[in-house]
């Protein structure tokens, strides 16, 4: 699957490294050997979980066959090498040691998260160039990166920070200048799909992913507005609230009417709500729809994308129940 739950932040992460950043990462590296390890899924809590409380700490989930994977590992070694020590990078073979992806809802690898004070907050998938990865880092580690230099990337960011303001408008107009320059832009295409979606115009998202070539719809970029789109389906149908939550009064163990409500909060935009209502269940009895609140709440993150509040706030709260 390729699918990138992590993808609507690429635009803001293309951005040059500033120059107190990484500019003169060649000197005072610490050794690599001491920045970079394998681990296991025992090892996982001290090595990320506990490690994480010192340094943010990636983790790079990836196996022996996959391509992407052996294009991304040694350039996250020498990004992390040049960082001199500000993050460290932590490697776990998935087809030796499956649960801890599977438990961070890791669909498609390589996949990269990033782990602060023992939870973890941002992240990325597919083979990124060394630039983005360099950017990544050093916005996690410093919070702060310098615009690029490529027109479209920077109109890509700016049309980004108008969305992430509320100002879809403005936004959309960004998107679709990017889009005339560059009619099969991912990244385009899909920022100017959440436009419409932000504007509740659900039929219009979808008439553009139709328009849309496999090669775009295939882009980890357009996983988000493809979840969203998936989402919108699955709620058109729910029930009436008020008796959902009558129900719910009267046995807070109802999982199915809690569910539904999860559902009907995200379909009316309360996404603290919907995240909060799935905690519960999540809480109660992971066995309900083998695990599906979990599985549903990693769908949410998804198409929330992972720079919104509700999710890492939704993420740090999901750790904590899956590694306390």
């Amino acid at each position: 699957m390729s699918n990138n739950p992590y993808a609507s932040q690429l635009g803001g992460y293309g951005a040059q490294t500033t120059a107190a950043g990484l500019g003169d990462s060649g000197r005072n590296a610490a050794p690599v050997g001491e920045l970079v390890k394998d681990t296991t899924t025992a090892a996982f809590s001290a090595d990320v979980v506990r490690e994480s409380r010192n340094q943010p700490v990636l983790v790079d989930f990836w196996a022996p066959w996959c391509g992407p994977c052996k294009q991304l590992t040694p350039v996250l070694e020498r990004a992390v090498q040049a960082a001199g020590g500000r993050v460290k990078l932590v490697k776990m073979n998935i087809d030796e040691h499956p649960s801890i992806a599977g438990q961070l809802g890791v669909q498609s690898i390589p996949a990269v998260f990033a782990f602060v004070d023992g939870q973890p907050v941002d992240g990325f998938m597919g083979a990124l160039p060394e630039s983005e990865v360099k950017a990544f880092i050093d916005r996690l580690t410093a919070g702060r990166a310098a615009p690029g230099s490529d027109p479209l990337a920077e109109a890509l960011e700016q049309a980004a920070g108008f969305l992430a303001a509320g100002n879809a408008a403005q936004a959309s107009q960004l998107f679709g200048a990017v889009l005339q320059h560059d009619p099969e832009n991912a990244k385009a295409a899909a920022g100017l799909a959440e436009c419409y979606l932000a504007a509740g115009d659900t039929a219009r998202a979808q008439s553009l992913a139709d328009a849309m070539p496999p090669s775009v719809l295939d882009d980890p970029a357009f996983a988000t507005v493809r979840a969203r789109l998936k989402l919108q389906e699955e709620i058109a149908g729910l029930g009436d609230a008020a008796a959902l939550e009558s129900r719910l009064a009267a046995n807070p163990d109802d999982h199915q009417a809690r569910y539904d409500l999860a559902l009907i909060a995200q379909a009316k935009g309360d996404r603290a709500g919907a995240a909060d209502q799935l905690l519960e269940i999540v809480k109660r009895d992971r066995t309900f729809e083998d695990d599906g609140a979990r599985r549903k709440l990693l769908e949410f993150f998804e198409a929330w994308g992972p720079t919104d509040p509700a999710t890492k706030d939704g993420r740090r709260k999901l750790s904590s129940l899956l590694f306390r």
